[in-house]
């Protein structure tokens, strides 16, 4: 009770509410750079995959093994997330460089 009427005082016309949606943009902001994150994350794995041709168990690369033991994984073209919902504006930097 003491925090709404502080925030009353503050802001008389929308009190908490204000807070809350405040919250809210920010929580929403943070999820988009999750999601940000992670799409980076996959692309990084998907990129470091086909590069790793060398398996020490055999010790030589996967291209002298046999063709039963290589493993067929496909590099997509296209992401794995949609786009659509990320806020384009702060696209041409990564999450760790607004640290």
């Amino acid at each position: 009770m003491v925090y709404e009427a502080n925030a009353r005082v503050r802001d008389p016309v929308y009190g908490c509410v204000g807070a809350i949606s405040s919250l809210q943009q920010q929580i929403d902001l943070l999820q988009t750079q999750l999601a940000i994150a992670q799409a980076e994350v996959v692309h990084m794995r998907m990129r470091h995959i086909p590069s790793s041709s060398y398996n020490p168990t055999m010790g030589h690369s996967s291209e002298t093994a046999s063709p039963s033991s290589k493993m067929n994984i496909p590099v997509p073209n296209k992401s794995y997330f949609s786009m659509d919902m990320v806020d384009h504006d702060s696209m041409g930097e990564t999450l760790w460089s607004s640290c």
